[in-house]
């Protein structure tokens, strides 16, 4: 008889290591996708917070700075100024469509005795504005003024009393007697990035507000031939 070695295999488990890699890869993609599309997702979220915040910081510190110098240290500011401004702003927000998916309010708090008062009064004396969203949840939300205010320098065109101020209830701007504050107020819808998966659209609301930085005329916008078209706030335009 003959006879025959043991086999080695026999009784024993053998590995075969080919493949593990991609299996691995396969099983951890999807988690891998999902953490790593919600960090995109919320660093975008930051970051047009952060744009749609310096937009209004810079928008504000243009309009304090605007007018065009009459003598004597004065200075008037014409529609052609604010839409100079406003158009600043358009350019400056084009990377998120600030035109296309925001509304932007350019509100002129002063603190002045006009001609036609008897004492010293706070009021939304003009407001500006571009943008195409439309609603509550884009119009001001810290006060409203009729869109000729501000025109002529008439008691008719006076605008609104905000006498307690404009802004948060616990964080009110006021301004100094014989002058004024720009008051900028962005109300921007964000899109995600991803649709709902990770979170839903929603509406990104910041403010800001600068000293005017001049003697400036506040009798009234004026408008010299040619007259300037106003950004009134019953348009929308981007």
């Amino acid at each position: 008889m003959k006879n025959h070695e043991p086999n080695p295999a026999v009784g024993k488990i053998v590995l075969d290591r080919r493949g593990l890699a991609l299996i691995e890869f396969a099983l951890s993609f999807p988690l891998v996708m999902v953490i790593g599309g919600f960090g995109i997702e919320l660093s975008n979220v930051a970051l047009t917070n952060m744009k749609i915040s310096q937009y209004a910081l810079n928008l504000a510190d243009a309009a304090s700075r605007v007018g065009v110098d009459v003598g004597g240290g004065v200075t008037q500011l014409r529609e052609a100024d604010i839409n100079d401004v406003l158009q600043g702003a358009r350019i400056q927000g084009l990377p998120v469509a600030l035109g296309a998916n925001g509304r932007v309010v350019l509100s002129s708090l002063e603190n002045t005795k006009q001609s036609y008062d008897t004492v010293y009064k706070q009021r939304i004396h003009w407001q500006r504005c571009f943008g195409m969203q439309s609603g509550i949840d884009y119009n001001s939300h810290y006060g409203t003024t009729p869109l000729t205010a501000g025109s002529t320098a008439s008691a008719s065109n006076a605008g609104s009393d905000a006498s307690t101020g404009m802004g948060e209830a616990s964080n009110k701007v006021n301004a100094p007697k014989d002058s004024g504050v720009m008051f900028v107020e962005i109300n921007y819808l964000y899109s995600p990035i991803f649709g709902n998966l990770f979170i839903s659209p929603r509406i990104i609301r910041y403010s800001a507000s600068m000293l005017v930085r001049d003697n400036r005329d506040y009798t009234q916008i004026q408008n010299p031939s040619p007259a300037a078209t106003a950004a009134l706030c019953n348009t929308y335009t981007t």
